[in-house]
């Protein structure tokens, strides 16, 4: 009795997650808002929502085609869900790191503004998220360090030669394969597939971006 309590709360907990994701992007009463991204607030909700989205739905989407019928029995393994917990928040690193970059091009792209302020706004943007998200509890001895990476690409970025493309999008898909807690076998016969199908739930998030943004407002907003 216990041990199927158990499940049932991890099960419970797990849902209770995805569903804040799809909350997130799609709003409350199950449709996504078309809210126009105005100012650094809005762009720092806009990356952080997405990557949550992206990040569950392809991290959870993966394990529940490869397990099929057993799905719901993997929690009841004590190991496998410390290592989804660990998954999940490299998966979500990494999509921070690739919509962070895009977004910051698009920016580039679309102002008047100089590639430096745009390289301003988006460490501080990529700085608050992840001082505010620190180090979880169940995220892995790594979490720091690839958070570090994350900064330092965004840092790095040479805005101006950034294209309105899916080029951003290079961290994600391989997160998903390298994290998910697959055997390694597997992996390797699921790894085109997994990272085409990440590549392309990030195609309505690029359209939303591309809709919605007022580069010169976000970036007057930052001054």
């Amino acid at each position: 009795m216990h041990n199927e309590t158990t499940r049932v709360g991890r099960l419970a907990s797990q849902f209770q997650e995805v569903l804040r994701g799809l909350r997130d992007y799609f709003g409350s009463i199950g449709r996504r808002q078309d809210k126009p991204v105005l100012d650094r607030a809005d762009l720092k909700q806009f990356l952080e929502t997405r990557s949550s989205f992206i990040a569950q739905t392809s991290l959870y989407g993966y394990l529940r085609t490869r397990a099929g019928q057993i799905y719901p029995q993997l929690f009841e393994d004590d190991e496998f869900v410390q290592q989804i917990n660990v998954a999940k928040w490299h998966v979500w690193l990494a999509c921070l790191s690739d919509l962070s970059v895009f977004a910051g091009g698009l920016l580039a792209h679309r102002s008047q503004g100089s590639p430096e302020k745009v390289g301003i706004l988006m460490n501080e943007l990529v700085g608050s998220i992840l001082d505010e998200t620190g180090t979880p509890a169940d995220a892995g001895e790594e979490f720091a360090e690839r958070a570090n990476r994350v900064r330092a690409r965004v840092a790095g970025c040479l805005w101006n030669q950034l294209g309105d493309d899916d080029t951003a999008f290079s961290e994600s898909p391989a997160a998903v394969v390298r994290w998910a807690p697959v055997v390694e076998n597997l992996k390797e016969l699921d790894e085109d597939i997994v990272k085409n199908s990440v590549r392309f739930r990030w195609n309505e998030v690029r359209r939303d971006l591309r809709t919605h943004l007022d580069a010169e407002a976000v970036l007057g907003s930052s001054s």
